[in-house]
């Protein structure tokens, strides 16, 4: 199978249905015209097409390894990555003063998910370097953005993110790596981190750290936090890539997907670092990575999703098994219904989980290009449900890819078990999708649930003009963006979070499913009789009706989730 890159969906989307429009009226958008857009979405697609898709394989049959000391990563790896930097798709949406390009972040995620869909595990190392350049950016030094800036966006040197301790997972707090002030403007880490992802490689250049650790005399938990620049390579008078620093890799994680993507425990012992932003601010400088990662993941999980449904179709396409509607005899297993059903709800899903994300994108460029708190309250409200719904559609996706293939899926050569392999820790990483729905329900209702309302209004308004033309389709869509505001305002009067937080997950996916319905039957208006409106028929006839379940279930509370003790939990 060849996979194609959704240029024209994403063109469709930016035209269409998010409002690239509002983004290009503003002064720092404005060269982001539908010509431009449309040209490096057409490059990228090709790109990957072309050069990423056909690693994809090559990483899973040979993963990283660690030898002497010394990470490999697999064959084709070394010249895929050189070949992402000279087409700069490192820099898309950096700051051209260091040499970014300066573009949206709507077309950069547009291109990660692509990169994603065709090779996740090598496209993983430009999308941590994106989060570290945008770290660095807003919170390093004037000094410190001349060193790394220019080399990060290049992608001579890489970047990655050092959160995770043994002992200290998703409780950053509980981290124990220390920083000793050297009382020359660096600091010595001393500590050990694990699932850092793309720690180490033999791609050539440097690699920057971002290493969260405590001075001695801070306060426990994440107040006492600090931010810390710590490079692989220390640099020598010219700024160059000089001495080893005092770090090493232990050892590579034996995983159940993501091989080609290197997995390291890091271990540093006084290792020469910069601070970076505030003393005791580490966890808001760590934060701006994390949210801008957080979009990336969301985008990887529809990345896979959308491969493994191009894989599934041309198998269903091909696979010729029993009597079908369309046809006599031996036909395409295309024509039997559960297959069809299948495949039609990935696709709906996929194009769902899609256009959220494009909208998460466009919040925070106009955000970024207004400076307006609203646009700021979107896309930190859109954020959580963009990386928690895109990576569970790409797990659902993938194993019902993995379902349309049969006896051939359970079998490694069609390769449709690798996309279940790789996507299935997308929910886990960058913050599990459980601790994604407990912020929303919690940190991002702080306002009141304003920017949630304000969501939904927008909804609505959009449904009401949309009334005129698929009346039926629009009065569902309403009905259950209604009763999504209604479990809002509940949501809302529960000052205990406890309650919030036994239904925080079905809450996000009914809020998910709403906005899917939404974008679907936006995309359904601007294209009358269509694909995109029978597609968005089955979307909001089929699928939306789940929110309801959902909401019931939201609306629950904790009692009956704590009412069996521990001791009659495990009564088999």
């Amino acid at each position: 199978m060849t996979y194609r890159a959704p240029v024209e969906d994403y063109n469709f989307l930016f035209e269409h249905v998010v409002g690239l429009d509002r983004l290009r009226a503003t002064e720092r958008f404005g060269d982001a015209t539908a010509d431009v857009t449309r040209a490096i979405l057409t490059e990228a697609g090709k790109f990957c097409e072309e050069v990423m898709a056909p690693l994809q394989r090559v990483g899973d049959t040979h993963p990283a390894i660690l030898e002497n000391g010394v990470v490999r990563t697999p064959p084709g790896f070394r010249e895929g990555y050189a070949a992402i930097c000279e087409g700069g798709w490192v820099g898309m949406s950096a700051d051209p003063e260091y040499g970014g390009m300066g573009l949206p972040m709507a077309v950069n995620a547009a291109v990660g998910e692509m990169m994603s869909g065709a090779c996740i595990s090598l496209q993983l190392a430009p999308m941590l370097s994106q989060g570290q350049i945008e770290a660095l950016e807003h919170h390093a030094s004037d000094t410190l953005k001349a060193l790394y800036l220019p080399k990060l966006i290049s992608g001579e040197w890489t970047g990655t993110m050092n959160l995770t301790e043994p002992q200290a997972g998703s409780d950053v707090g509980a981290l124990t790596t220390k920083a000793v002030d050297n009382g020359d403007g660096t600091y010595a880490i001393t500590g050990q981190k694990i699932y850092i992802t793309w720690g180490d490689h033999d791609l050539g250049g440097n690699v920057c750290h971002l290493v969260l650790a405590r001075l001695e005399g801070a306060p426990a938990g994440v107040k006492g936090i600090s931010l810390f620049l710590v490079p692989k390579l220390l640099l020598d008078a010219d700024g160059n890539a000089g001495p080893r620093n005092d770090v090493s890799v232990v050892s590579l994680e034996h995983k159940m997907g993501l091989h080609g993507s290197p997995t390291c425990v890091m271990q540093y012992d006084g290792a020469t670092g910069w601070l970076v932003g505030e003393l005791q601010g580490g966890m808001d400088a760590m934060f701006t990575m994390m949210n801008n990662a957080r979009l990336g993941v969301g985008g990887q999980g529809i990345g896979v999703a959308d491969a493994s449904y191009q894989h599934a179709l041309a198998y269903a396409q091909d696979r010729k098994q029993g009597k079908t509607k369309t046809g006599e005899g031996k036909d395409s297993i295309l024509g039997h219904a559960d297959v069809r059903r299948m495949l039609t709800t990935m696709k709906a899903d996929v194009f769902a989980a899609r256009a959220i994300a494009v909208c998460n994108a466009v919040a925070i460029d106009m955000a970024n290009a207004t400076g307006d708190k609203a646009w700021k309250a979107r896309a930190a409200l859109l954020t959580p449900i963009t990386k928690a719904f895109g990576t569970d559609t790409g797990i659902a996706v993938a194993d019902m890819g993995l379902q349309v293939h049969g006896g051939m899926g359970f079998v490694e050569e069609t390769g449709a078990a690798q996309f279940c392999r790789d996507v299935r820790v997308t929910a886990i990483y960058e913050g599990t999708n459980g601790i994604q729905a407990m912020d929303l329900v919690a940190r991002k209702m702080m306002d009141g649930g304003e920017a949630a309302m304000a969501l939904l209004d927008e909804v609505a308004e959009d449904v009401e003009a949309a009334k005129a033309v698929f009346p039926r389709l629009a009065a569902e869509v309403w009905e259950a963006t209604e009763s999504m505001r209604e479990a809002t305002e509940w949501l809302l009067s529960q000052t205990d979070l406890q309650e919030r937080f036994a239904g925080a997950v079905p809450y996000l996916h009914a809020f998910a499913r709403i906005l899917g319905a939404h974008l679907h039957l936006k995309a359904a208006v601007a294209e009358r009789g269509g694909a995109r409106e029978k597609l968005a028929r089955y979307y909001i006839q089929r699928i939306l009706p789940e929110h309801a379940a959902l909401l019931a279930h939201a609306q629950a509370g904790a009692e009956d989730l704590y009412a069996l003790t521990a001791e009659e939990l495990a009564v088999s």
